[in-house]
């Protein structure tokens, strides 16, 4: 494999870029030290073979041979550079031993959210950590998490320049990923205005009622025989919010009976592999250019596949409706130049719409299973409301206090960004009585914050009963699952509406039980969102009193 003037040159400016660094004097130690490791790549072949463990994130050999050139470089650029970023004088918040180059990547394991979880039960709800070359601010920290979003929103508008997203996230132009500015604030506004405001999620309120009933229909048609059968839930609700989505940005269904299974299993991977780099998963995004470089090679092979398959699925149904349109009306030069803030706005709402919203119900249904009186509740609530002869509809959920208690739960627990989006500060500023750089990565460890012993009684227990009653809007404040402040997650509503509505369908028309004598095992996986490790298996029937209404639907 050779290396392009053109690669070379991506790469030293997506470094630079990541590390926010301003003085020439500093590009220029940093470019001969990755023109450096890159003369030694590619007289060395073997090297090649070399990368960095994805699960475990453990050091190669071809890693540990560059330690101590490694460890060199980092101390002439300390001792350098160091203060044109900070000084002396600046109050910095506790910082855990680290070592050089790696910083604290070393602490690091998946789930990332349990690892940040123990570096600050040990050194404090405020850190500032070194992940390679970045900096790192992580917070696990109500108090600290509401100073960041409402005191200094505006510092912390920025988003982190991480490689790996560089592609998928049309350089840096989609929605979650783009930096604060003035074309942030008119992706913002269409997706909040013209995609997800309230007046277009009650226009396509039967979208949502007709993928429910499809759902149930096929759960009905696969388990109308004597006694339970076993199903998997994870593609039938990825494939219900693929389905919603896709109807609301091109307005046909895509998965189900329009595609074939593989083609539908190929897209919720395509889906997942982009939503789990959007975080900060890969140790190779925060090492010197190089080496950060090797570190990537899988990662961006997988990924530039899964980009042109996401775009080639996109941009075809878009043309397609294009090309009826034409058919009616001439569409114009205007048309061809909106096409691709069009796609990337698209690529946004279907990447971010799907995988979380059933992540949220698989969680959900899991932790019935294992307190089925909560199960038992929720569908008396739901008896007593609307009765057996017809379905759920999204006009019942304000009838439903308990409901909304068990999904409030379940995104206390099992938040749909365990670590949110990362932030990145804009301007230097203050947190927690602490001096912040400029340029300095914001995590927030939402999982930790959600589980605070300080915040909740009994913070690891499934109890949907403390939101119940006149608790439940200040109970709600003490969470952010869909972030805060100005960066906050647009498709909040859009989520709630479609998780009640799926979630209690299922629970008034059917009977549910685990699969053995055993609990559901609550394994957490890793990524930007936190899907469980293993899929969703249970025991479902239909329920007697409902067998009519499920025969006309």
């Amino acid at each position: 494999m050779g290396f392009e003037v053109t690669h070379t040159g991506e790469y030293i400016e997506v470094y630079l870029a990541s590390v926010n660094i301003q003085a020439d004097s500093t590009k220029v130690v940093d470019v001969l030290f990755l023109i450096t490791l890159i003369s030694i790549y590619k007289r060395t072949p073997e090297i090649k073979n070399y990368a960095f463990h994805e699960q475990t994130m453990e050091v190669t050999p071809f890693c540990a041979a560059l330690a101590l050139f490694l460890f060199l470089f980092h101390l002439i650029k300390k001792l350098l550079f160091d203060g044109e970023t900070t000084s002396p004088e600046m109050s910095l918040p506790p910082t855990p031993p680290s070592l050089p180059v790696l910083g604290h990547l070393h602490h690091l394991r998946k789930p990332l959210h349990q690892s940040l979880a123990r570096l600050s039960a040990a050194h404090g709800p405020l850190l500032l950590l070194r992940f390679g070359t970045r900096r790192v601010l992580c917070v696990s920290s109500r108090d600290i998490a509401d100073e960041c979003f409402t005191t200094n929103d505006l510092a912390f508008a920025g988003r982190p320049v991480i490689p790996s997203v560089r592609r998928t996230s049309y350089n840096y132009t989609a929605i979650a990923i783009a930096t604060y500015g003035p074309d942030w604030r008119d992706m913002r506004r269409i997706a909040t205005i013209e995609a997800l405001s309230g007046h277009r999620l009650c226009f396509f309120s039967d979208v949502r009622a007709d993928e429910a009933r499809a759902l149930v229909r096929i759960l009905f048609r696969d388990t109308a025989g004597d006694g339970f059968s076993t199903v998997e839930l994870r593609p039938r609700l990825f494939g219900l919010a693929m389905n919603v989505m896709m109807r609301m940005i091109i307005g046909k269904r895509y998965y189900g009976c329009e595609a074939g299974e593989a083609e539908a299993r190929r897209i919720q991977q395509v889906v997942q592999e982009v939503i789990s780099a959007a975080g900060v998963s890969n140790v190779g995004d925060f090492l010197p250019a190089a080496i950060g470089w090797i570190a990537r090679l899988g990662v961006r092979r997988r990924l530039a596949r899964a980009h042109r398959y996401r775009d080639r699925l996109i941009q075809g149904l878009i043309d397609e409706e294009k090309t009826k349109r034409r058919e009616k009306e001439d569409a114009g030069e205007v048309e061809k130049e909106e096409r691709p803030r069009r796609t990337v706005m698209d690529a946004s709402l279907l990447t971010a719409g799907t995988d979380t919203s059933s992540n949220t119900i698989e969680w959900a249904l899991s932790l019935l299973l294992n307190q089925p009186e909560k199960m038992e509740k929720a569908r008396q609530e739901l008896d007593e409301q609307i009765g057996h002869g017809r379905l759920l509809q999204e006009s019942d959920l304000p009838n439903l206090p308990f409901l909304h208690c068990i999904i409030n739960e379940s995104l206390r627990l099992y938040p749909v960004a365990p670590l949110l989006v990362p932030h990145q500060s804009l301007e230097p500023c203050k947190l927690g009585g602490y001096d912040i750089p400029r340029g300095t990565m914001l995590i927030v460890n939402a999982y930790v914050i959600h589980r605070d012993p300080e915040l909740w009684p009994e913070p690891a227990k499934f109890l949907p009963e403390r939101f119940e009653g006149g608790k439940a809007e200040a109970e709600r404040m003490k969470m952010l699952p869909f972030g805060r402040g100005r960066r906050k997650c647009p498709g909040e509503a859009l989520a709630l509406k479609e998780v009640g509505l799926v979630l209690g369908t299922l629970l008034q028309c059917f009977e549910w039980g685990r699969v053995g004598e055993d609990e559901v095992g609550m394994e957490e996986g890793s990524g930007l969102t936190m899907p469980r490790v293993h899929p969703l298996q249970a025991m479902c029937k239909p329920r007697e009193c409902m067998i009519s209404a499920l025969s006309q639907i």
